[in-house]
């Protein structure tokens, strides 16, 4: 077989050169700057120390940003710390912030996830800026080397984001426990109440679409037949997985629109409106 035709390897493009004639600098510059603003938002939040619970109108309201709250704010007891006020060993010239004890867990699984990672590294690193876009170095350093080998612990930072999942859940649940004016507990919905609970659904359809669900669901193995129990779960999270990139910025956004409401109702800013 002969073929005829003139046939050219690919050429190494320059930083930002293409051949795209459409607009591809927007998707990766909306991804800087909405990861940027919650990266900036969450780091104020955790080092404010403070306008993280909300109990006005009996309400119970906990930000997610300090659930599990291990310790309370020095200073401000909220009634759902853990292990009670700062521990005695803490050293005295040492800043305390409670937030940063928890935000590890559910900022190491974003960090790592493999979504994410198609996006921040077009956003941050231009690694590429975009598909068939140049890119600012000459090189591939290969997925053992940094900052790719650092995907490879995502499988781990997955359990302990099903755990944050359940205590979300939880404070859920407490939201819905209004005290009356004689100190008795009754079910009771607020705006915060919806909104704590839709956080807890969207990050836990973030956190069970995740490849690693799949794998532990089902995917290690060669075939489901004779396995219906099994089977239903990996289809459900399979269904979850095809909107992880939905799932993944709806939950972003939802959870620091849950602290940022919780904050302003603690502040005074806000009322809570009590549905029933």
């Amino acid at each position: 077989m002969t073929t005829n035709g003139d046939f050219r390897l690919p050429q190494t493009r320059g930083f930002g050169e293409t051949a795209r004639r459409d607009r591809w600098w927007v998707q990766p510059t909306v991804v800087f700057l909405a990861l940027s603003a919650f990266i900036v938002y969450a780091t104020f939040r955790a080092l404010e120390n403070g306008y993280h619970h909300y109990e006005g109108g009996g309400a119970q309201y906990l930000s997610p940003f300090y659930s599990p709250l291990l310790f309370d704010v020095p200073g401000d007891p909220s009634g759902h710390a853990w292990f009670g006020d700062k521990p005695s060993w803490w050293p005295a010239l040492i800043p305390f912030f409670p937030a940063f004890f928890i935000l590890w867990g559910p900022g190491g699984m974003r960090f790592t996830c493999y979504y994410y990672r198609g996006a921040y590294y077009k956003a941050f690193w231009a690694d590429p800026p975009n598909c068939a876009v140049g890119e600012p170095r000459k090189g591939y350093r290969g997925e053992r080397s940094f900052p790719l080998i650092m995907q490879n612990i995502h499988r781990y930072f997955f359990y302990p984001a099903c755990a944050f999942i359940a205590v979300l859940a939880w404070d859920g649940f407490v939201a819905t426990r209004f005290t009356g004016a004689d100190g008795s507990t009754h079910f009771g919905v607020g705006l915060g109440t919806i909104i704590i609970c839709m956080n807890a659904i969207l990050l836990g359809g973030y956190t069970f679409g995740c490849h690693c669900m799949r794998h532990l669901i089902g995917g290690r193995l060669n075939a489901l037949a004779g396995k219906p129990i099994q089977r239903a779960c990996y289809d459900c999270v399979s269904a979850l997985n095809k909107r992880h990139m939905l799932w993944a910025w709806s939950s972003l956004v939802w959870v620091g629109f849950t602290d940022f409401y919780i904050r302003m109702c603690a502040s005074g800013a806000w009322t809570d409106w009590r549905i029933f």
